[in-house]
């Protein structure tokens, strides 16, 4: 054995000035504090926790698209693929996130529903930024934010910047593909809508050679759109699961808006083109 080996700790450094480092770096501590429930059931805690985290997941999967959006911008492929790809894997975690809440039974979610009053996970300003990223485009859904200027804002400028899929487009058009005017030039504070001529130029990319790496920026991405659809089908049967039709919290149509959701693809084209290849 080394004379270093010997002079190694027999244990860690605990003896601090302030918080330890880890605290200073993870801020558990306000993390592990910021859980008020709001009624005496004993489920709620697990409710407001794994809303909490599917925040935060929200978080990381809105910076790897911005991550993403930004390379393509910048014609820089394999680094948008490395941001798409690890989104991936965070999209799998997100989803992970319903397990605890999909055994809810009808009396179980009652017992705190009530507490929730008019709150509803439509409210999110961190998943709308997810959608605006994906192309799902509405102005309307600012309002519910007016009050609070830095979310606003932050919204705002997300809902007039290209999303993601506007600038896996614009880069195709850049590298000779031919993307119309039309949707180069589109409103891109409006919902993405499917266009053939799109569609064509990825019927072209599949029927090229799979090893091109535009061909492997659309099997990524039609990846994470897979994984956006499961979130919303996972969404959809944990609520219907919890609260079968009714009306959902904040005065959605609940169950039924999020069979419309569930049922619109995410990258449209990426998934209609496979019928011609």
């Amino acid at each position: 054995m080394s004379h270093e080996a010997h002079e190694q700790p027999e244990t860690p450094h605990l003896d601090f000035q302030g918080t330890t480092p880890y605290e200073d770096y993870v801020k558990a501590d306000v993390l592990t504090h910021l859980q008020h429930t709001l009624s005496d059931d004993p489920g709620e805690m697990v409710f407001l926790v794994t809303t909490q985290v599917m925040e935060l997941w929200f978080t990381v999967i809105v910076h790897e698209w911005e991550t993403a959006a930004k390379a393509l911008r910048e014609d820089d492929i394999p680094t948008a693929v490395d941001a798409l790809k690890r989104s991936r894997r965070e999209l799998e975690a997100l989803n992970a996130s319903w397990k605890p809440l999909s055994g809810l039974t009808p009396a179980q979610f009652n017992s705190y529903r009530g507490a929730l009053g008019e709150g509803s996970g439509f409210q999110s300003a961190m998943y709308r930024r997810m959608e605006f990223l994906l192309g799902d485009k509405s102005a309307s859904m600012l309002v519910p934010h007016r009050g609070a200027p830095r979310v606003h804002a932050e919204l705002e400028k997300a809902l007039y910047e290209p999303s993601l899929y506007d600038e896996v487009l614009r880069l195709l058009a850049r590298r000779g593909h031919a993307i119309p005017e039309d949707v180069l030039r589109r409103d891109v504070s409006r919902k993405y809508e499917p266009s053939a001529e799109v569609e064509a130029v990825w019927t072209a990319v599949y029927a090229g050679d799979e090893r091109d790496e535009v061909a492997r920026l659309g099997e990524t991405l039609t990846d994470v759109a897979e994984l956006v659809w499961r979130w919303r089908n996972d969404h959809l049967v944990a609520t219907r699961r919890a609260m079968g039709a009714k009306t959902g919290t904040g005065g959605s149509a609940g169950v039924a808006w999020l069979e419309k959701r569930a049922q619109k693809s995410v990258f449209p084209e990426l998934w209609t083109a496979r019928s011609y290849v």
